[in-house]
């Protein structure tokens, strides 16, 4: 029987939200996951979350995390830390997709000074071409 196969762990109906990012792996370790509900960067069902808030199957939980907002609909709760592969199927990814990347980006070694006239050229025509073409 393979991993993904495997039945899920059983669980309480509902556990807190702290508990429950560090479990299904959103956060290294469950201080981090306490440290981001007292920063406001956790929220449950549209509401800022506090680390014993409790997330029950359905709930939606939205996490600010590196600098990323991940959203995630709470499928199964669990209490104990389980492999990746059992730890996704606990909760339904619906994290929009980033947005693309606009052309390419210039920048300057700091402390380089102002850009000579050779410089200036060569950044005109970098953003006159634009983006590129796909």
């Amino acid at each position: 029987m393979s991993e993904s196969s495997a039945p899920l762990p059983s669980g309480p109906d509902s556990t807190r939200i702290d508990r429950w990012l560090w479990a299904v792996r959103l956060t290294k370790t469950r201080s981090d996951a306490a440290q981001a509900c007292r920063g406001g960067h956790v929220r449950v069902n549209g509401r800022p979350a506090k680390a014993a808030t409790t997330v029950r199957p359905g709930d939606q939980v939205r996490v600010r995390l590196h600098g990323t907002t991940r959203l995630v609909d709470v499928s199964h709760v669990i209490v104990k830390r389980v492999g990746a592969p059992i730890a996704v199927r606990c909760y339904v990814d619906r994290t929009p997709a980033p947005p693309p990347q606009a052309g390419p980006l210039i920048r300057r070694d700091r402390g380089a000074g102002r850009p000579t006239k050779r410089d200036r050229r060569q950044l005109d025509r970098l953003r006159s071409e634009g983006p590129p073409a796909l």
